[in-house]
């Protein structure tokens, strides 16, 4: 009798032992996310750390500590996830179309059948930056000029590559082209070093503050029947306007075109987990308005579709259903 009691309690120990572990291993998965953003002055990376603050404020409810990354931006953001390096990742609209098709600069990888859109974020104006004294009035006009094209790897460069393939351009109809980071490039136009800035991003940004305020920098209109044509063309692309106002000296309109800034996962990444940061965001949405002034247009209801290429993840869908933003 003495021996089978003991019997039965070993099996029920190795019994509780194992349902400890597998909830440990469970909880384990979801305990730790990491959102890939960008250069630290540009909007996706305060973009990343205000989702990881308003997830790490409901930690005592879900156990997930939430930490955001600087990175090389949408490209890089997106090769780390199909790979298993990251969670989410911050991405252009129009980088989350090719890496989920295989296109692009994603087409000997092929199509990411796994990747998974999580919310649209902020629209990302397409942007020239020249100096106060610069001859460049319209975006055709830095031809020969000295231009920064942006580091490989980023969505601002290939943001810049396909407009360049709209107007029939290669990097050899510029004098020079760099590949700064959005951190140093300001720097480098106020030092005469390079002529234009071509950036991708969010308004109002720090990387274009600062050679304003620096050195009297201007941005320049981007419009025209090519890039009528490029959006017309793509589905990713929209018509887009930097507002009079938005930067010191800035008394005008800038038309230009862009994309939009989206928040991707994949079908690795826990449905617990992207719930936990889906419901973080969207409970707490007036407050994450107010984080940043580029989230200030922010609407519910387009966030759960605009430029989203690739099918929703089931953690962010079963929280967009709860919440009456998608049918079931």
């Amino acid at each position: 009798m003495h021996k089978r009691l003991m019997k039965k309690g070993f099996t029920l120990l190795l019994a509780g032992l194992s349902a400890t572990w597998v909830s440990t291993s469970v909880m384990a998965d979801q305990r730790f996310l990491t959102i890939g953003t960008a250069g630290v002055t540009g909007v996706y990376y305060p973009t990343g750390q205000r989702i990881c603050q308003l997830v790490n404020q409901g930690r005592s409810e879900h156990g997930i500590r939430c930490n955001a990354e600087s990175t090389g931006g949408s490209v890089f953001n997106l090769n780390s996830i199909r790979a298993g390096e990251m969670d989410l990742g911050v991405v252009q609209s129009d980088w989350q179309h090719h890496a989920y098709q295989g296109s692009d600069r994603f087409a000997n990888a092929g199509p990411d059948d796994r990747l998974r859109a999580v919310m649209s974020l902020h629209p990302e104006p397409f942007t020239v930056v020249v100096r106060h004294d610069s001859d460049i009035q319209h975006f055709e006009d830095i031809k020969g000029k000295r231009v920064n094209v942006g580091n490989p790897g980023s969505g601002q460069r290939g943001t810049v590559e396909r407009l360049m393939d709209a107007y029939g351009w290669t990097m050899d109809d510029f004098s020079l082209t760099s590949e700064l980071p959005s951190r140093e490039q300001g720097q480098a136009l106020c030092d005469n070093r390079i002529d234009v800035v071509l950036f991708t991003v969010g308004h109002p940004s720090s990387a274009i503050q600062e050679p304003i305020a620096t050195c009297d920098a201007r941005l320049v209109p981007v419009s025209g029947q090519v890039v009528d044509d490029l959006i017309q063309q793509t589905p990713y692309y929209f018509s887009a306007t930097i507002p009079a106002g938005m930067y010191p000296g800035q008394d005008e309109d800038v038309d230009t075109f862009g994309v939009g800034a989206t928040l991707v996962s994949s079908t690795t990444t826990s449905e617990e987990a992207v719930y936990a940061l889906v419901k973080a965001v969207f409970d707490n949405f007036e407050t994450f308005k107010g984080m940043h002034p580029a989230f200030g247009v922010l609407e519910k209801e387009s966030m759960v579709k605009q430029g989203l290429s690739a099918p929703l993840h089931e953690g962010a869908k079963r929280y967009y259903r709860e919440a009456g933003l998608l049918e079931e």
